[in-house]
């Protein structure tokens, strides 16, 4: 057995223990073909920086489960790996090179993708290296990054399988722009957020100088790409003009008055100005009119030269001399502010511009109805909690065609090439064969493409045979944040389902987002982050993984907090202390824990094995249900509360005593409790439970090799947790009552117990060596027929009165008050057991337990302040 340090110190507990992890190869699959597989991949986080609180959330529930079944005998996987992040990344090393003074563009293709991969090996190192302070049990040997030769391969499959299938095609669309990086976006990379803005009013002429139509636009300077004004059809307002000309102001080029659906007439003037290049519902109506399609944008957010004497101006300073014309030719009416909802690039900040351009979409209907017709079926994906089904199950319903080419050099190429000399377009897995006369695609693919293969090109596909994707595909649990639902877990499952025919994970278990203790989203811009290293280092990587599983429920979203942090600390100290005492009171030629013989047992034996096993069964249970708090709860009574404050202590009175047999005895029980307690604990807190683990008995053997703790029919005995139950009552009641009139607890005092039931008089008799050991009487009664003190300090527990004879030290005015306060507390309680009894939908939807439990409250609280009110009607008699 090892020594102990007095205090829990986690510096020194997790210091070298994930290398001797790896050294010892534990991490990887057990290999034994009969047990079942369980497979979780890791959530690859972008290398764009260092991991925050949130994939520390992600990560702790991950490597608890896998812990967890590891020891319940699966033979599992946890697989790492990171993400490219295509345009994230890019802008980051953008961004860094500019400060040097330099720009992708000067550098050249070739050198810039060399300088990100630079970035990427930089911040993959510093990923690994948190990791490892998390005590995350990945299968290194296994690792992977979404621009691998394996995954590379894995994407130009399915895009030349797409394509083939007519799901993937390239056209001209209206799609979102972002004029700083120079990259389409797809629909939910764009943020909507209020801005400032205008409507312009603005005249535009009849070309027969009949007059004029009032046009109100938030963007005047798409004008010089109006190809049409429209009116609804029927518009009695404007069926006389439908046909004519109007002249574009300061354009002079004519265009037509067209009637068509889009238009509402309820809204403004009724006449809407057309500009196909630069509007998606303006581009449904040019291709039903077959209007032109004139961009009037540089990639940069410039205006080009179809905005005339504007060319070269910024989009915004381009309008707002554009306005300045308007008005001084006479054509502005008036400015009217607004307040409008504008989408905005999620990487960059600038706004988006919608706009005109070539690019390559996913058809998403075809796919999307895979997905909800599977969802309807045993194999679908199970949503924790239930609720998110609907909101992936929406977004399929509602989907668009997704864009999934960016203007990028970082990323995964398209395995397109066009034709030098016949513009022939060639798609495939490799490159054309006479490819001096092809070019490639320069574009790359969205990062959420490859990452939407994740689960299954881990695992070796397009690799049928390979004997991961065999074994450990589907993957069981997915673990993340409802926040990106759209972004990745949706397709995720529509690609697995399309490639695989199979769901990529069984479950999907989803938490909320972290914030600060203010309840505000951590962003940089608020300057609220919180580094899990930094946590890390000051409280324990056991301590912050407690703190993420034990203060959350699945979809919620939880507060950073410091006082929680300490508390876990402290949770953990109290561990180790216990432990220390265990293993400090154990003999010289201990053995190591054994099933202790349920013969021997006495009440308090009987009650904590008694518990012992409802918590097993319960955290078992929590934990498969992804209930990790309610775990956590049901780890921290049964720990602190059940085995620290009252079985350790009442084992001090046989460990301190002289019968050996029965001081043996306690040791064997200490010890396979605080084994079965590490074990339990040891999925959370893997640095700690290691460490007290191996100052034990166990030879080295880690005790990530353990099994997990099971129940035991024998240990089950709930006439001893009733009994002992009543003992603590009793105990907590007299130490209360000691403490209220400060007698000190060596002090001996007369207790007299007047029972509601003569049966239970012999918990009493049968423990006495405890209730003397932590009540010193002096005088000790106990029976159903006492006849009450005049004047005493009074407690009421389930199923007796205790009475402390207290003349001397007692006031009895003071005295009425604590007791007309309790009889106040309990007449509420009673109120509401009737109320709730009351209630005919409560009576008959609830099941017959929970009813039956509430009646028996009632009846206990009515005999808790029966007691009360006679003990008051003795006290007042007593003056």
């Amino acid at each position: 057995m090892t020594d102990l340090a007095p205090k829990y110190n986690p510096n020194e507990v997790e210091k070298g223990r994930y290398q001797e992890w790896l050294d010892e190869d534990l991490f990887k699959p057990s290999g034994d073909k009969k047990a079942h597989p369980y497979s979780i991949v890791i959530p690859p986080p972008n290398v764009t920086g260092k991991l925050h609180l949130g994939h520390a959330w992600d990560t702790a529930i991950q490597d608890t489960l896998i812990r967890f079944k590891r020891m319940e005998g699966y033979d599992t996987l946890y697989l790492p790996g990171m993400d490219h992040a295509g345009i994230a990344t890019q802008a980051k090393v953008e961004a860094k090179l500019r400060k040097q003074g330099k720009a992708r563009h000067q550098m050249g293709r070739e050198a810039f993708v060399k300088q990100v991969w630079d970035w990427k090996d930089e911040y993959a190192n510093i990923i690994k290296g948190q990791w490892a302070k998390m005590g995350l049990s990945l299968d290194y040997s296994r690792e992977r990054f979404t621009l691998d030769k394996g995954l590379s391969k894995a994407v130009r499959k399915v895009f030349v399988q797409l394509y083939n299938e007519g799901l993937i095609y390239r056209g001209e669309y209206i799609i979102n722009w972002d004029p700083e990086l120079q990259t389409a976006l797809s629909d939910i990379e764009v943020i909507h957020k209020d801005d400032k803005g205008a409507f312009y009013h603005v005249k535009y002429p009849f070309a027969d100088g009949s007059g004029f139509v009032e046009i109100a636009t938030t963007r005047p300077e798409t004008m010089f790409g109006d190809t049409a004004v429209a009116v609804a059809p029927g518009d009695e307002r404007y069926k006389d003009i439908v046909g004519k000309e109007l002249v574009l102001p300061l354009v002079g080029r004519h265009i037509p008055i067209i009637e068509d659906q889009h238009v509402d007439p309820e809204f403004g003037t009724g006449l809407v100005k057309i500009t196909p290049a630069h509007d998606p519902n303006d581009f449904q109506v040019g291709n039903r009119h077959n209007l032109e399609r004139i961009n009037v944008m540089n990639d940069d957010g410039t205006m080009n030269e179809e905005a005339g004497k504007y060319a070269g101006m910024d989009r915004f300073e381009a309008r707002e001399a554009l306005v300045k014309d308007l008005k001084k030719e006479g054509y502005l009416i008036k400015v009217e502010p607004i307040v409008h909802s504008v989408g905005h690039s999620e990487r960059s900040g600038v706004q988006v511009e919608p706009r005109l351009s070539k690019q390559w979409f996913v058809k998403m209907k075809p796919l999307a109805e895979e997905v909800l017709k599977n969802q309807k079926t045993d194999g679908k994906v199970n949503f924790v909690p239930e609720r998110f089904e609907g909101t992936l199950n929406h977004w399929m319903e509602d989907v668009h065609d997704w864009v999934i080419s960016r203007q990028l050099w970082w990323g995964h190429r398209i395995p397109a090439w066009y034709n030098k000399k016949t513009g022939e377009t060639y798609v495939g897995e490799e490159a054309p064969k006479d490819i001096e006369n092809w070019e490639q695609d320069p574009d790359v693919l969205d990062t959420w493409f490859s990452s939407a293969l994740w689960p299954f090109s881990t695992l070796g596909w397009p690799d049928t045979d390979n004997p991961d994707f065999k074994r450990y595909f589907p993957t069981n649990t997915l673990v993340t944040g409802y926040d990106i639902i759209f972004f990745w877990v949706s397709r995720m499952i529509f690609q697995g389902l399309h490639f695989t025919k199979k769901r990529p994970f069984k479950d999907v278990v989803l938490h909320g987002l972290m914030r600060d203790e203010q309840g505000r989203k951590m962003s940089k811009s608020l300057g609220n982050g919180v580094d899990p290293m930094d946590v890390v280092d000051k409280y324990g990587a056991d301590a912050l993984r407690w703190f993420l599983l034990n203060g959350t429920a699945p979809g919620q979203d939880t507060r950073y907090d410091p006082k929680k942090l300490a508390a876990a600390w402290n949770f953990i100290n109290k561990i180790w202390n216990a432990s220390r005492f265990v293993i400090m009171n154990l003999p010289e030629d201990a053995k190591p824990a054994h099933m202790p013989d349920t013969t021997q047992f006495d009440l308090a034996d009987s009650w904590i094995f008694d518990r012992l096993n409802h918590t097993v069964s319960e955290v078992t249970r929590l934990f498969d249900e992804y209930k990790f708090g309610e775990a956590g709860r049901e780890l921290y009574n049964f720990i602190w509360n059940d085995f620290c404050d009252w079985y350790i202590e009442i084992s001090k009175v046989a460990l301190n005593g002289d019968d050996e047999e029965l001081k043996a005895r306690k040791q064997e029980n200490l010890i396979w409790i605080l084994d079965q307690i590490l074990r339990l604990m040891h999925p959370i807190m893997p640095f700690v439970t290691e460490k007290l683990w191996l100052s034990m008995l166990h030879e080295g053997k880690s005790i990530m090799t353990a099994k997990y703790p099971e129940t035991h029919a024998e240990f089950e005995n709930k006439q001893a947790d009733n009994d002992m139950a009543f003992l603590i009552e009793v105990i907590k009641a007299v130490r209360n009552i000691r403490m209220e009139v400060n007698a000190p607890m060596s002090s001996q005092i007369d207790i007299m117990i007047q029972l509601d039931d003569e049966a239970n008089k012999h918990i009493l008799d049968d423990n006495f060596e405890y209730v003397e050991n932590f009540l010193h009487p002096k005088d000790l009664q106990v029976a159903a027929d006492i006849e009450a003190p005049k004047l005493a300090k009074t407690a009421v527990i389930p199923g007796a009165q205790i009475f402390v004879p207290l003349t001397e030290l007692v006031n009895v005015d003071d005295e009425l008050k604590k007791m007309e306060k309790e009889e106040k507390r309990l007449e509420e309680e009673v109120q509401r057991a009737e109320k709730k009894l009351a209630n005919q939908g409560f009576v008959a939807h609830a099941p017959e337990a929970v009813v039956n439990k509430e009646k028996e409250k009632k009846a206990d609280y009515e005999s808790q302040l029966a007691g009360v009110r006679e003990r008051m009607k003795e006290l007042k008699e007593s003056k």
